[in-house]
């Protein structure tokens, strides 16, 4: 079967992945309607039979980048964030890394505890790791020489170590990414348009299949397509696939916007 690539999919993702093969697609980067933090148009998901289509659908070594976030109710946070990373990794997804998206302005919220101002983003393997291109940051003191002494007796360290030498200009920046979220959104929780790009350059190459299961307003979409990815976004809500189509129209890539509907063989170019 072949995959209905650069194309918005209205529909059930389930209903959707269930027909494409074994090992084909090579990043997904989503967010799921979690918890009742998000109000989804009434819509609720399956999360285990997701979880389970994406381990069969990606490739080995491939990644999916899992967002997400818990609600506070009845004074306790509810743990879905750990409890689906849980699963993941019980399906047979390593869990390669747990990052943060820390969000630089966050709205205020008073529940008598210190601010929610982070996601989680999960970040699972199948199999041994095979693309990281790691997003570089200038360093503080790059290209000056090392001068660092003995902590104890002040004396220049043993040969062998980096004294003397040239720093490093970049290095690989950490786990927590601090970005500002979108705003001003007809989608209840965009992706920050950064987010995605980061998380697309990092595990993915141009030319990958890059899929949003959920992929509300598509802004995974939209930035693989920049990106020079080909891409597919599911979304169960027709008002939130329109979006995406509109976004991606607006970028200039060249690439005609598709469009389907669950259960629907044709492919409708823009």
């Amino acid at each position: 079967m072949k995959l209905p690539e650069n194309t918005i999919i209205c529909g059930d993702c389930l209903d959707v992945m269930k027909d494409w093969p074994d090992g084909c697609v090579d990043l997904v980067v989503t967010s799921p309607p979690y918890d009742k933090l998000r109000n989804y148009k009434g819509y609720s998901f399956d999360f285990e039979s997701i979880a389970k289509q994406l381990f069969r659908i990606i490739k080995i070594g491939s990644v999916v980048v899992w967002v997400v976030g818990d609600a506070t109710v009845n004074g306790t946070e509810t743990g879905t964030s750990f409890k689906q990373a849980l699963y993941f990794m019980k399906i047979g997804f390593n869990l390669h890394d747990t990052m943060i998206y820390q969000k630089q302005f966050y709205v205020p919220l008073t529940h008598h505890r210190y601010e929610q101002e982070f996601e989680y983003m999960f970040v699972f393997t199948k199999g041994k790791l095979k693309t990281f291109n790691p997003i570089m940051i200038k360093t503080t003191l790059g290209g000056k020489k090392s001068t660092l002494t003995h902590r104890k007796t002040g004396e220049k360290p043993i040969k062998g170590t980096n004294y003397g030498e040239l720093r490093k200009e970049k290095r690989i920046i950490g786990n927590v990414w601090r970005i500002q979220p979108s705003r001003g959104s007809e989608h209840p929780a965009v992706f920050p348009e950064e987010l995605a790009v980061n998380h697309i350059k990092s595990w993915s190459n141009e030319g990958d299949i890059v899929i949003d299961p959920m992929c509300g307003s598509g802004t995974t979409p939209k930035m693989a397509s920049n990106l020079g990815r080909r891409y597919i976004g599911i979304d169960i809500s027709e008002e939130y696939c329109q979006i995406a189509r509109d976004r991606l129209r607006a970028v200039d890539t060249g690439v005609p916007v598709k469009e389907a509907r669950a259960g629907q063989g044709a492919l409708f170019n823009d």
